[in-house]
């Protein structure tokens, strides 16, 4: 079993409840085991407009290569009504392979560790909150996050 963190965003609808159902769609996957999810957080769009986002980090334990996890994670953004009109768009659920074991792909369909990850707080603050001590290619946690200190983010409560 590998052990991968998936980054969880949304910022249309429901997006608490959206990220709460699609943690238990992960749970379901086949050949998929152990669930965690950090707390929930409220980031403004980066790069985009729109209603601000609920973000979290799940971990997982999965016997699914990463190309196979990467198909039932856009499985699940679908079955949520996902849309891709254009790049940064608003979203129902957003659903990114962050990093899977301590393998590194770059292909035309996956990039992993994911490619701007180490440059956004509101998915390096919920890793943290699993895992503190990862190291990504760029730094540790506590040295990229101080390097995103600009980018607020807000816990949301329980």
């Amino acid at each position: 079993m590998i052990l991968a963190y998936i980054g969880m965003g949304a910022n249309l609808g429901d997006a608490r409840r959206t990220l709460l159902a699609a943690a238990r769609e992960l749970s379901e996957l086949p050949g998929t085991a152990g669930l965690a999810l950090s707390r929930f957080y409220r980031s403004a769009p980066v790069d985009a407009g729109g209603p601000d986002y609920v973000n979290a980090v799940a971990a997982i334990r999965t016997s699914l290569d990463a190309h196979a996890l990467l198909k039932a994670l856009q499985a699940i953004e679908d079955r949520h009504g996902r849309l891709r009109p254009y790049r940064n768009a608003p979203r129902t659920l957003d659903l990114d392979l962050l990093l899977y074991g301590a393998e590194t792909i770059d292909d035309a369909d996956l990039t992993v560790p994911h490619p701007r990850m180490h440059q956004r707080a509101f998915v390096l603050r919920p890793l943290a909150d699993l895992a503190p001590d990862t190291v990504l290619p760029q730094g540790g946690l506590p040295e990229l996050l101080a390097a995103c200190a600009g980018q607020e983010l807000q816990i949301l409560p329980d």
